[in-house]
């Protein structure tokens, strides 16, 4: 009995059907666990860089409450134009900002600097403490969510500007803190200048 020939067309288009081979299921499974590990990465940078830009704002309004707190100071008569420096300026009176890094601590109500940040009574109050909103929605009840600020700390330098007469200084406020979750040392500072006029 004679059996009727495949042309070559057949034989191709058999060998087609037949499914993939071992080694083209290894290498689709090695291409796709390829795009996961990308994929994982990237999701997991985007919720660092989320949680990062929450701390990263702190930091922002830590340095605007010491510019902004300087600022007050001088335009309300609370501070002489020699005290608003650093430290051991050697001027009498002397300056009364700490120089160094500082513990974020709650602003003084009482003392001889009340409502200004990196004194000597300053850095004698308590850690400041954020509060956000807990599970309600509300703020201020009992289920707050408590954020100490331990992880930041804040210099504030004051030097004056060559040239000026003693009567402009350069204020550099530097906050430096980890941001989680990798505990990556971050800075942030800002710069401006103050005038012994209002």
């Amino acid at each position: 009995m004679n059996h009727p020939q495949k042309s070559k067309g057949q034989k191709s288009r058999n060998r087609g059907s037949q499914g993939m081979s071992l080694v083209e299921v290894l290498i689709s499974m090695l291409v796709l666990t390829i795009a996961m590990i990308g994929l994982l990465s990237t999701l997991t940078f985007a919720m660092g860089a989320t949680h990062s830009t929450s701390q990263d704002m702190i930091a922002k309004q830590l340095a605007d409450e010491a510019m902004e707190n300087i600022f007050t100071a001088r335009n309300s008569d609370q501070l002489q134009w020699l005290q608003i420096q650093n430290q051991g300026a050697g001027t009498v009176p002397d300056g009364i900002f700490m120089p160094g890094l500082q513990s974020i601590n709650q602003t003084p109500t009482t003392g001889a600097t009340p409502g200004l940040v990196n004194t000597v009574d300053y850095l004698a109050a308590a850690p400041k403490v954020l509060s956000s909103p807990g599970p309600d929605g509300i703020i201020g009840t009992a289920d707050d969510v408590k954020v100490p600020l331990v992880n930041f700390k804040r210099s504030i330098a004051i030097a004056d500007v060559p040239n000026t007469n003693n009567q402009l200084r350069s204020i550099t406020v530097t906050v430096q803190y980890s941001a989680s979750p990798i505990n990556v040392q971050k800075t942030y500072t800002l710069q401006g200048f103050i005038s012994q006029f209002r």
